[in-house]
């Protein structure tokens, strides 16, 4: 049997998107031609002409290759009666042995140069349906909640989505470029042999077929279970490997090497031996296989002989019985094999079509339209959210910020306050009340031009593994270099780009681990000025720093918000001193508003979280102060016995 796998090329031919179908995959993963029909549109385009040509020229090279690979036994067999000098009833052209060996390798030729073309034809189409159904699901994982991602395995997710688009593949390629060749070839052969031979070679190559088909269905079907568990366990083992891999430096601080392999080699040792009884089981498959064909081709053969013997059949009758048999088994062993790749390209692709019947949580309204004229007055109307129904978050909250002022939301942890960005993002939905921007609610504008509208400097900045230039750039990607500088000027970061030695071109490591995190918060914050958008939020931006980057980054951040509506949700109080209004959040409702000196005045849960704070970085300042004054004692009076220099 030939290799049939597909090679896998880049259909740089088409550009653009293709209109999709509501529903481009079924969910029902267990029929492959409910998966056909969703899969034609991919195969079958209807903006791309060229490729339906491909197609159509795919299935003429694929009829032509049939018909010769079924009629080419005849030369064979014509070739040995003329050896042996039975040439009564050979074509007269043809009697010389000679030329009828030369014709049925010729035949042989031609035949797999039709396979070919129709392979190379239809290469394009079927990586066309590839990479569209793949940018399908790659799109759809982006359109999902933020509730979906913050419960994801990024390791398993990916191994999901390779093995989908491999199954896709597999589905294409094995059902169209071999599923209906070999039924045709059948077809084809049945007329020939019932032809030649008779109704009683017909009936027993047709049991011959139906056992073999039903032996290989049922085997392929219980090997599909294996082949399940043998994905889960691969999947498993791979979220372990990038989880582990993600948190390197938690593993090296706690020692953990050891502990880490273990968990790995546990899900490697159920792949192991699900993937043992993968081969195992195949065996028995191909066994049985051909079990079934030696004796359908024996009972053939022994009929042949007989006839042979009785005079009734030429020794070429019986050559050609063998040829068609064995020209047979060949599209017998890619049923069995076509079929099994089928459905475990159906296994595969089973987590991917769970994947495309997960849900947007949030989806733009049918007739939502851009948001308008932003100038950035934002209004909380009574907002209520939960993220489960039994644990409000949010208990009804008011606010306003007028366009181009800044509004601090603080309080405990657990308060709501990074709930709160996350509303006007909408990453949720409000649960009660309403979010506008402009007097324009939310939900009945466009997400994008509501996320356009505004800019976020988060706690934590994870970078894109790229540039320096290519991470600040990711604010606005058509900025020129220029603008990119200018942007990292007013961040307070590009004299410290300079300084490395691939400047701008210089890599941050995966998840911008080469950077400190005063220099990510940096790069966070020349990403949003590149943007330049009416809307700001810092989401609690140097709570992560120590007291002297922050206030360097406290400057950056000044110069950011300038004449823009300016959302702060800060943890550490001296950053708000200067909002316009400062709102006390405290188990999801809002205790005290106000100006910092108002706040103040009123003694209360401010005042006193003011108070401690205060005590807090008094105290690390008569630390660190300690520290320098011990160190300079060190140097000026010397180290002492045993004093470490």
């Amino acid at each position: 049997m030939t290799d049939q796998t597909s090679q896998s090329s880049a259909d740089t031919g088409a550009t653009g998107a293709d209109p999709q179908p509501a529903n481009p995959v079924s969910a029902d993963e267990g029929s492959t031609f409910a998966t056909l029909i969703n899969l034609w549109p991919y195969i079958w385009p209807a903006h791309r002409p060229d490729l339906k040509g491909r197609v159509l020229l795919a299935v003429v090279a694929l009829v032509i290759a049939k018909v010769v690979t079924v009629f080419s036994p005849y030369f064979f067999a014509w070739s040995t009666d003329a050896l042996t000098g039975e040439t009564d009833n050979l074509p007269a052209f043809l009697v010389a042995p000679i030329m009828l060996v030369l014709a049925y390798n010729a035949a042989r030729v031609l035949a797999v140069a039709f396979n070919q073309m129709r392979d190379a034809l239809f290469a394009r189409v079927g990586q066309h349906a590839v990479r569209q159904l793949a940018n399908i699901t790659f799109r759809h994982l982006h359109e999902l909640s933020l509730r979906f991602h913050l419960a994801r395995r990024t390791g398993g997710l990916s191994r999901v989505i390779e093995r989908g688009v491999k199954g896709i593949e597999a589905i294409v390629r094995f059902t169209i470029l071999n599923g209906i060749p070999t039924v045709l070839e059948f077809a084809i052969m049945a007329v020939v042999i019932w032809y030649q031979f008779g109704l009683d070679y017909l009936a027993i190559v047709a049991l011959m077929i139906v056992a073999y088909v039903w032996f290989t269905i049922k085997a392929s079907n219980w090997r599909i279970a294996i082949r399940r568990e043998m994905n889960d366990s691969d999947t498993d083992a791979n979220s372990k490997a990038i989880d582990s891999l993600l948190n390197f430096e938690t593993v090296k601080y706690f020692g953990n090497e050891k502990m880490e392999a273990a968990r790995f080699d546990v899900s490697m040792e159920k792949y192991e031996k699900a993937a043992t009884k993968t081969w195992t089981s195949l065996a028995w498959l191909n066994l049985g296989q051909t079990v079934i064909l030696g004796i359908g081709m024996a009972a053939c053969m022994v009929l042949s002989a007989r006839s042979v013997m009785a005079g009734t059949q030429t020794i070429g009758d019986f050559v050609l019985i063998n040829a068609l048999l064995m020209q047979i088994s060949i599209p017998l062993n890619f049923i069995g094999f076509i079929y099994r790749e089928i459905r475990q390209g159906l296994a595969d692709i089973e987590s991917m079509f769970d994947l495309l019947g997960v849900p947007a949580e949030i989806e733009d309204k049918a007739d939502a339209k851009d948001l308008r004229a932003v100038e950035g007055r934002i209004v909380f109307d009574n907002v209520r959210f939960h993220y489960d129904q039994n644990r409000p978050i949010l208990k009804g909250i008011d606010f306003e910020v007028p366009a181009g002022k800044s509004v601090a939301i603080v309080g405990p942890s657990g308060a709501g306050k990074s709930t709160i960005s996350r509303l006007l993002f909408r990453f949720y939905d409000v649960s009660g009340g309403a979010v506008r921007i402009d007097d324009q609610d939310v939900r009945d504008v466009t997400q994008e031009s509501v996320r356009s509208a505004i800019g976020m400097v988060p706690q934590d900045t994870v970078l894109f593994n790229d540039t320096i230039a290519y991470n600040i750039r990711y604010g606005r990607p058509d900025a020129t270099d220029e603008e990119v500088k200018e942007a990292a000027r007013m961040a307070q970061i590009h004299d410290f780009i300079e300084r490395l030695p691939d400047g701008y071109q210089s890599e941050v490591g995966e998840r911008g681990l080469k950077l400190s995190g005063g220099e990510k918060q940096r790069v966070a914050i020349a990403r949003t000025i590149l943007k330049a958008p009416p809307i700001l939020i810092l989401d609690e931006a140097t709570s992560a720093l120590d007291t002297h980057t922050e206030r360097e980054i406290q400057t950056a951040l000044d110069q950011v918000s300038k004449n823009r509506t300016t959302l702060v949700i800060a943890h550490r109080l001296s950053t708000v001193v200067n909002a316009d209004q400062i709102i006390v959040l405290e188990a999801g409702e809002i205790a005290e508003r106000g100006t910092h000196a108002q706040l103040m005045a009123k003694g209360g849960l401010y005042a006193s979280m003011w108070a401690r704070q205060r005590e807090a970085d008094e105290a690390e300042e008569r630390l660190r102060a300690a520290k320098e004054a011990d160190e300079l004692g060190v140097v000026q009076r010397g180290p002492r016995a045993g004093e470490p220099v």
